[in-house]
């Protein structure tokens, strides 16, 4: 189950990338379960990692090899190998082995990627078998089947692509994500891929990639729990080469407000596409103190199991949201001062329910897929989005049967 429009989206090739997939049959056999991802010899990388001290095997090699720059993905779904110690570096040092001795590369050229069960070992002899077959599809075309491959219990693949001008130059950015549940960032999320042509230095495509994810996958929350595995990649081709994006320019400004509506569209997704999830919920904070001050309100109502299940059961049970407002540690907050709308329904004024509420209204609003919560602090003027979903008798049976 999933809130919206499932029609996956156009995705336009990005010249430089090549992607192909297989079937491992890691943790099942009905569809591909491998990735490799193929980039030109001119390519740079940038990446983002989570920051769960338990993190991935393929997550510490990723960082290491990401200063070589990489000219090979190679991702697997249905495993995690986290938890793994030793043996987990090993398994996923071996299987960047088998990639680089196909193609007459050194193993520190390949970034891995891993999700899945954690605390199992890796299946090193099943990708070994697999890629053969996943470079032989290796194809400019195959973003959707790459989406696919990445899944784990996620009911659809995620994806989002566009193309703009720069100076006469068309401009491609295309990217995939996976993510369903233990979806709470903290650096960038769950697993994503995004790549662009356009040519641009190293260090300043970190940069945009950080801004991008900050104002993305780092504003939502399924369940407040962050993976082992987190990791987002940007890899530039710099196949348009006519134009290099430079910093303090206004070609910067515009390319990363491209990437960061990329990552919005994808983080999106993975909210929308939360475990179980029946509603998807924008929880707004305006005039705040400052932008810290507004995500951490937000955060505290969009993480807030009885939020969540209200609205699961459509009950305007809104003074759970005021007292996770209440709870959310802004010093000195004025009660009295601020409101809190559902969609434009006001439930709280004056420092208890709205004078002019009605059960019926709220009821109303609570009724629909797609709800703002909008909680205006009166007290600055910073503003922050986090997107969150409601909390579903699915998730707790995903979840409990997760390993069955």
């Amino acid at each position: 189950m999933a809130v919206g429009d499932s029609q996956f989206p156009v995705m336009h090739p990005v010249s430089g990338v090549q992607l192909g997939t297989a079937c491992a049959g890691i943790k099942q056999n009905e569809r591909d379960d491998l990735l490799v991802m193929k980039l030109s010899d001119k390519a740079v990388c940038a990446a983002l990692f989570t920051q769960n001290a338990f993190c991935a095997a393929p997550v510490l090699i990723a960082r290491k090899h990401l200063t070589t720059q990489p000219r090979w993905l190679l991702v697997n779904s249905g495993n995690a190998n986290a938890g793994t110690g030793k043996q987990g570096v090993k398994d996923a040092l071996q299987a960047c082995h088998f990639l680089a001795e196909k193609e007459g590369a050194s193993t520190e050229k390949i970034l891995p990627f891993s999700t899945g069960v954690i605390g199992e070992n890796l299946p090193v002899a099943k990708i070994e078998k697999a890629i053969p077959a996943a470079l032989v599809s290796l194809s400019a075309e195959n973003w959707e089947a790459a989406a696919n491959a990445i899944m784990t219990t996620d009911s659809r693949p995620k994806g989002a692509s566009q193309q703009f001008e720069l100076q006469g130059q068309k401009i491609t950015i295309t990217g995939i994500s996976k993510g369903s549940g233990m979806i709470h960032p903290n650096m960038a999320t769950m697993l994503a891929f995004i790549a662009t042509d356009a040519l641009i230095d190293q260090a300043l495509l970190q940069q945009c990639l950080k801004k991008a994810v900050d104002l993305s996958f780092n504003c939502i929350s399924v369940d407040g729990d962050t993976s082992t595995n987190d990791a987002c990649v940007l890899a530039a081709t710099g196949c348009v080469d006519q134009l290099e994006i430079k910093p303090e320019t206004r070609e910067l400004e515009l390319f990363s407000d491209a990437l960061t509506m990329i990552c919005k569209r994808l983080a999106e997704e993975i909210i929308r596409d939360g475990e179980g999830a029946t509603k998807l919920i924008r929880v707004f904070v305006e005039n705040a103190a400052s932008e810290a001050e507004a995500k951490q309100v937000a955060m505290v109502v969009a993480q807030s199991p009885l939020v969540k299940t209200a609205f699961f059961a459509a009950d305007p049970n809104w003074g759970r949201i005021l007292a996770a407002v209440g709870r959310a540690g802004v010093e000195q907050l004025n009660i009295d001062a601020l409101t809190i709308w559902l969609n434009d329904v006001c439930i709280v004024r004056d420092g208890g329910r709205a004078a002019d509420y009605s059960e019926a209204a709220g009821q109303a609003v609570m009724s629909q897929d797609e709800i703002t919560i909008r909680i205006d602090l009166a007290r600055g003027n910073c503003n922050q989005e986090v997107l969150s979903c409601d909390l579903s008798y699915d998730y707790v049976r995903i979840n409990a049967e997760y390993r069955t």
